[in-house]
């Protein structure tokens, strides 16, 4: 395995609705694609009650979102053998409704939220119309080359 991108890889499913189609080795896949650098990355799902939860306390959003990134070494003077190390949260009530909005596959919007949500833990952002576009450019590219369509693309 290249060092590029070892992982260190947990999946929690304390929301279980996706544990049959969303699995662990498929999920390895999307992030091994987006890695940059060794990571230690925990990917969990939850509900919307856990997802408003950590949204409020961490965020002061009081509703369920997405993904949530919690980088721990992030902005951090790290050596260059040292691992990202995150947790991603996706939540599947939000996850499965935007899906359907989109007009898209479950597997096809959960490999984009988690290719967004390891670009996060790498340090890249969308603050700005610049950092967007960089952001979005790689989620486009990694995704494609992973056999899906352009998430930004219009339906």
């Amino acid at each position: 395995m290249s060092e590029k991108n070892k992982l260190t890889l947990s999946v929690q499913y304390a929301d279980t609705r996706l544990q049959e189609t969303i699995t662990r080795p498929l999920i390895r896949k999307w992030i091994k694609a987006t890695l940059f650098a060794p990571a230690e990355l925990t990917i969990r799902f939850v509900d919307a009650a856990e997802g408003q939860e950590l949204n409020r306390e961490y965020r002061g959003k009081d509703y369920a979102t997405n993904v949530l990134t919690f980088a721990y070494n992030e902005g951090e003077e790290v050596a260059d053998d040292e691992p990202t190390r995150a947790d991603i949260i996706l939540c599947t009530d939000v996850l499965q409704r935007e899906a359907d909005e989109q007009k898209k596959t479950i597997e096809e919007h959960t490999a984009h939220l988690i290719v967004h949500g390891v670009l996060h833990a790498q340090g890249y952002d969308h603050l700005d119309d610049e950092e967007a576009e960089e952001m979005e450019g790689l989620e486009t590219e990694i995704l494609q080359g992973l056999g899906y369509a352009d998430p930004y693309a219009e339906q």
